[in-house]
C-alpha cells in the first residue's frame, strides 16, 4: 500500500513537472525574441559547476542594491603562488571581482594569472608541455582544502576523545556511544571476513580512517551553509589519492603467492602472454574503481539536488516549488544513505583488495593431503 501510494506520489509529481514546462514553453513561444533574451539571466549549469567544483574562495550569498547591482559575500581564503618572481601570498579578497594583485586575479573562483602565464598541472608538466620556469604553481588553500582541514580537525576531537574516555572506564561515553557499533561492524563484518583474524589489526587504523573520512565529508557536503557544503568526495583529485593509498598499501603487504599469481598464473605456460598483462592491468584496474565510484556516485548526488531546485528558476514560476522542493528533499534524504554506502563499500573493497594481497594460500598443500 505504502509503495503504491509513493508511485502516486513521484507520478503526479512528474505529470505536474512536465505541465507546467509545457506551459512554460509555450508561453514563451509567444513573446518576442527580445523579452526571451531579457529572461535568460539564471544559468543552471553554471550554478551547479561552481556548486560542486572547487574555489579559492567561499562563497556565501548574494544581494543585490536598489540599482540592481550584485554585491557577492564571501570569506577569503589564503592564495599561495609560486612563479619565476618568487612566492606570492595574500588573502582572496585582494584579488576577487575584478581586482588585480601581484599581476594575479579571480575569475569564476580560480586564480588566473593577468599576465599570460599558465597554471601548472602535474601531467602537462610530466609530459613537458609546460616547462617549471614558465608556469605558475598555485599552492592555495581553497574551498576543499579548508573543509578537509575541517573535517580531520573534526575527527581528531572525536576520537582522541574517545580514547581518553576509553582510558578511564570500557563503557562508551559521549560520541562513543554512537560510534562504537560503527568501529565494531568494521572490524566484525569488514575487516575480519575479508583480512582475517590473524592480520587484520594491522589494516584497522587504515580502514576505519578511511571509513569516516569519507562518512563524515560525504554528510558535511549534504549541509548546505558555511562551513560545510563542499563536494570534497565528489573532488577526483580526493578520490584518487584515497585509491592510490589503497593501491600503495596492497602492494608492499602482498606477499609472495599474490606477486606469483601475477607473473605465473594457474594457466598453461601458452596463455602467459595474454593473462600476465591482465593481470597487471588489473593492480591498477582496482583502484581506478574504487577512485570512479566514490567520485561519481557523490557528484552525481550533488548535481541532481541543484538541478531539481533549479527548476523553479529556470521556469520562474513560484508553483514549481510545491514539486521540486518536497523532491530535492526525497533525493537529500536518499543521499544521507548514499552517504553512509559509499564510505562502507570503499572500505569493503579496500578491505577486499588488501585481503587478496595478504592471503596465503594452502590450496595445493590440500590437494597434496587429499590424494594421500
Amino acid at each position: 500500500m505504502n509503495r503504491k501510494i509513493s508511485s502516486l506520489f513521484f507520478a503526479f509529481l512528474l505529470v505536474f513537472v512536465s505541465s507546467l514546462a509545457i506551459a512554460q514553453h509555450t508561453s514563451e513561444g509567444e513573446e518576442p525574441a527580445e523579452k526571451i533574451e531579457q529572461k535568460e539571466g539564471f544559468n543552471a549549469t553554471k550554478m551547479i559547476m561552481e556548486h560542486i567544483g572547487d574555489s579559492n574562495e567561499w562563497h556565501l550569498w548574494t544581494t543585490k542594491d536598489d540599482n540592481g547591482e550584485e554585491h557577492h559575500v564571501s570569506v577569503p581564503l589564503p592564495v599561495i603562488i609560486k612563479d619565476n618572481e618568487g612566492w606570492h601570498a595574500f588573502l582572496s579578497k585582494s584579488i576577487a571581482h575584478g581586482h588585480e594583485h601581484d599581476g594575479y586575479t579571480l575569475e569564476d573562483g580560480q586564480v588566473v594569472s593577468t599576465k599570460g602565464i599558465e597554471k601548472a598541472t602535474l601531467f602537462s608538466i610530466i609530459s613537458g608541455k609546460q616547462k617549471s620556469n614558465e608556469v605558475f604553481f598555485d599552492l592555495s588553500i581553497t574551498k576543499n582544502a579548508a573543509s578537509m582541514f575541517l573535517s580531520v580537525i573534526f575527527m581528531m576531537i572525536i576520537f582522541i576523545g574517545m580514547a581518553r574516555n576509553y582510558k578511564k572506564s570500557q563503557l562508551p561515553r559521549g560520541a562513543g556511544k554512537l560510534l562504537e557499533p560503527v568501529i565494531v561492524f568494521i572490524r566484525d563484518e569488514v575487516a575480519i571476513p575479508n583480512i582475517g583474524s590473524v592480520k587484520y589489526k594491522r589494516y584497522m587504523p587504515y580502514l576505519l580512517t578511511a571509513f569516516f573520512f569519507i562518512w563524515f565529508n560525504n554528510l558535511f557536503g549534504l549541509i548546505p551553509f558555511f562551513p560545510f557544503g563542499a563536494n570534497l568526495t565528489g573532488n577526483i583529485a580526493i578520490t584518487a589519492v584515497l585509491a592510490i593509498i589503497t593501491l600503495l598499501i596492497t602492494l608492499f603487504s602482498a606477499n609472495k603467492d599474490y606477486w606469483k599469481h601475477i607473473f605465473m598464473p594457474p594457466v598453461p605456460i601458452l596463455l602467459y602472454p595474454i593473462m600476465v598483462p591482465i593481470e597487471i592491468i588489473g593492480i591498477f584496474t582496482k583502484p581506478f574503481a574504487l577512485m570512479m565510484r566514490l567520485f561519481a556516485n557523490v557528484t552525481a548526488g550533488h548535481i541532481m539536488i541543484l538541478a531539481i531546485i533549479s527548476l523553479i528558476f529556470i521556469f520562474k514560476s513560484p508553483f514549481l516549488g510545491f514539486a521540486s522542493v518536497p523532491l530535492a528533499l526525497f533525493v537529500s534524504v536518499l543521499e544521507l544513505l548514499v552517504a553512509a554506502l559509499q564510505a562502507y563499500i570503499f572500505t569493503v573493497l579496500s578491505a577486499l583488495f588488501i585481503g587478496i594481497a595478504v592471503a596465503e594460500h594452502e590450496h595445493e598443500h590440500g590437494h597434496e593431503e587429499h590424494a594421500h
